[in-house]
């Protein structure tokens, strides 16, 4: 799957609208591999740097990263720390390959309590997608209780209102 959201680092993690996003097909244990310059091709911006610059790698790298985050890179190779003209290539191109496919496995979520995607709830298949009555005659699910995963960004919102319309309608119509 890919995810084109915005991402937040926290004091406790990652999070924002790609990890809200991930967090509905992520698997414990699962590996993630994320493009922190997704929108630059860093290897081609850095190389040009290298030939046109004389400042710092960590600032060059703060034209498409934020400086927080470049200096975090470049803090753990002495290489990164010198001029442009002074970082070797070999270098370089693994900076550039750790920016673009940062893999990481995460130990985990911040649970249930602070969650604001969940999985799970009533069966579609045991509901009538015209009434939302379950197989339960005169028993009736909607909204969220259901097990229907949108993306964010108020699908869930869409299909509580909708399921509740279905059901509704439905209702007004029996005896």
């Amino acid at each position: 799957m890919h995810f084109d959201e915005d991402l937040l680092f926290t004091h406790r993690g990652l999070s924002g609208p790609a990890i809200l996003q991930i967090s509905s097909y992520w698997q414990a244990g699962q590996p993630l591999r994320l493009n922190l310059a997704p929108q630059t091709n860093i290897a081609q911006t850095l190389q040009a740097a290298k030939i046109r610059s004389r400042k710092l790698l960590v600032n060059e790298l703060a034209q498409s990263l934020p400086t927080r985050l470049a200096e975090a890179w470049c803090k753990q190779d002495a290489q990164l720390q010198r001029p442009m003209p002074e970082v070797p290539d070999k270098a370089l191109a693994r900076l550039t390959e750790q920016i673009s496919r940062w893999s990481l496995t995460p130990t985990g979520t911040e649970g249930y309590q602070k969650a604001e995607v969940t999985l799970g709830g009533v069966d579609t298949r045991d509901l009538s997608s015209q009434t939302m009555e379950s197989k339960q005659q005169g028993l009736y699910f909607i909204g969220e209780v259901v097990d229907v995963t949108g993306w964010l960004g108020g699908y869930n919102f869409q299909w509580a209102w909708a399921s509740a319309y279905a059901c509704a309608q439905a209702l007004s119509t029996r005896s």
